[in-house]
């Protein structure tokens, strides 16, 4: 049988190498900035190469040490979710799966900054003349674990305590 925390541990590394397996495949394949259609009208794969933090905030600014403090920052919140995790109690599976796609995702764009000193990003999403931010799978996750955790904190997903004796 498969623990709550033995589930979160796979979805976290999941999202990791999930991560950084797309990101391989993107680096030679795509020139900076090169796109490539893969849903006409809806999503290109262009890599982007964001060296600020979420959605290219900061990219254009610089300052000493930038990816220094951007990764040091970056390994704070880490520590955070990951303190938050472990107050959160094993019955609330919505919420500790989307901490665990949110350390998952957290970890893949660290370790791109730690290595590179940018984050690669290269989901290029628009649609009727809206254009949403270049991400990544990393990204995703984040995206999606914090959606589950709101549904969590709204109530939405728990079974009640007749249906869930543990």
């Amino acid at each position: 049988m498969l623990t709550a925390r033995r589930l979160e541990l796979y979805v976290a590394i999941t999202v990791v190498v999930l991560d950084q397996i797309t990101k391989a495949m993107i680096r030679p394949a795509l020139a900076l900035h090169e796109s490539v259609v893969v849903i006409p009208g809806l999503v290109d794969f262009t890599r982007v190469h964001n060296t600020g933090a979420a959605f290219g905030m900061l990219n254009s600014v610089e300052f000493p040490f930038k990816t220094v403090v951007l990764s040091l920052v970056g390994l704070i919140a880490l520590g955070g979710v990951a303190w938050y995790a472990a107050t959160v109690p094993l019955g609330d599976r919505l919420a500790r799966l989307g901490m665990a796609g949110v350390l998952g995702g957290a970890i893949g764009n660290l370790i791109d900054r730690a290595s590179a000193g940018y984050v690669l990003d290269f989901v290029d999403a628009y649609w009727d003349g809206w254009h949403f931010w270049a991400f990544n799978v990393a990204d995703a996750a984040i995206t999606f674990g914090v959606i589950f955790m709101i549904l969590d904190i709204l109530g939405l997903g728990k079974r009640s305590r007749a249906s869930n004796p543990v």
